[in-house]
């Protein structure tokens, strides 16, 4: 006879009773007992992520944990780097707390070697302050898609001018068409560019893309697609500078998230000291961000000089970019973040649920 174990879960918005059993793997899982209790913890696969995307309020989350963070109400922790025993692969572990929600969690995305591709994934666990318990465990591919395009967004819309109106991306994957998702809306581009190589030759590609909005302008060169920009998102996986000298033609924004190569930076990292430099969390990013950690060992950069990061700038603490020279903003991700998103998706399937 299989034991149920009742207990009760208040997670700041919700108040359930449940009930916690053996899970399968279906792509969301509970076992209702009756119209308010459910049980958890819920296993949200990724199709059901997809579904509920378009119903998540990201930029709201986000600035919500942000101003938690300014005001002691939210932790965010290091992230961890474990590597496997005999070069097998590793994992990362990206922590957070969220003491407003009443929720914890972590998201752990391990890098598993095989014979041919590498298999990577990620998932988060978020948890309960006050039992203990879990109450989802999520695929967290598609949802660190949008809280890395949702973070730059919250910088862009703090940093970039109010008459910004020339917009760039360089990146057309997965990565780029979600930071055209998320900025888009928030100036009245008079155009947005969009540069990636694997473009070049490829009509459907480049019509796929024109597509996602009408004012998206595909570039068959980066010159073409950065010249004249005031906001310039770099969302590539490059371990290499992107940008060089002259290709930008007047002071403006630079956004990088870079990718997990050693010390992987999009732009010089010579370029640091005569910028207005911002980060998500300043804290952690420059210890980790590749063109920072260069800069500081060969270019007299200091983190010292970081003018803010998105939890002073969400607050109001942070200055604005002088707007007399380039200003970049770099993110490597938090687990604040995946937390943040998780307890979104959680709210919009516990709500769906009726629970």
């Amino acid at each position: 006879m299989q034991a149920i174990f009742k207990i009760k879960v208040q997670t700041g918005l919700f108040d359930f009773r449940i009930a916690l059993t053996p899970q399968a793997g279906n792509d969301v899982e509970s076992r209702p007992m009756s119209s308010t209790n459910t049980v958890f913890p819920l296993i949200v696969q990724q199709d059901a992520v997809r579904n509920a995307l378009p119903h998540l309020d990201v930029r709201g989350a986000l600035t919500r944990m942000f101003l938690a963070l300014a005001n002691d109400s939210a932790v965010q922790p290091p992230q961890t780097f474990t590597p496997f025993p005999q070069g097998a692969g590793d994992f990362i572990t990206y922590l957070g707390v969220m003491a407003d929600a009443k929720v914890f969690g972590a998201k752990l995305s391990p890098y598993i070697v095989t014979e041919s591709k590498p298999v990577i994934t990620a998932w988060t666990a978020l948890m309960s302050m006050e039992t203990g318990q879990p109450l989802m465990w999520c695929d967290a591919g598609l949802l660190t898609i949008e809280r890395t395009a949702g973070a730059t967004a919250l910088a862009v819309d703090h940093l970039a001018a109010a008459d910004a109106r020339r917009l760039a991306i360089v990146g057309a994957g997965a990565v780029g068409q979600a930071h055209l998702r998320h900025l888009a809306a928030l100036r009245p581009w008079d155009s947005i560019s969009m540069f990636s190589p694997e473009l070049t030759g490829n009509e459907s590609k480049r019509a796929a893309l024109s597509a996602l909005h009408e004012r998206v302008l595909v570039c068959t060169r980066l010159e073409d697609c950065v010249r004249d920009a005031d906001v310039v998102a770099l969302c590539t996986s490059s371990g290499t500078p992107v940008l060089s000298e002259n290709m930008l033609t007047k002071p403006a924004l630079i956004t990088s998230i870079s990718t997990n190569v050693a010390n992987a930076h999009e732009i010089p990292p010579a370029w640091l000291p005569d910028m207005d430099v911002y980060c998500d969390y300043r804290q952690t990013t420059p210890a980790s961000a590749g063109e920072m950690k260069l800069a500081a060992q060969l270019h007299d950069w200091s983190p010292q000089s970081v003018l803010g990061d998105l939890s002073e700038l969400v607050s109001g603490k942070a200055s604005k970019p002088s707007r007399r020279q380039h200003a970049f903003f770099r993110s490597i991700g938090l687990g604040l973040e995946d937390v943040a998103i998780a307890y979104e998706l959680f709210r919009h399937v516990a709500g769906q649920r009726g629970d």
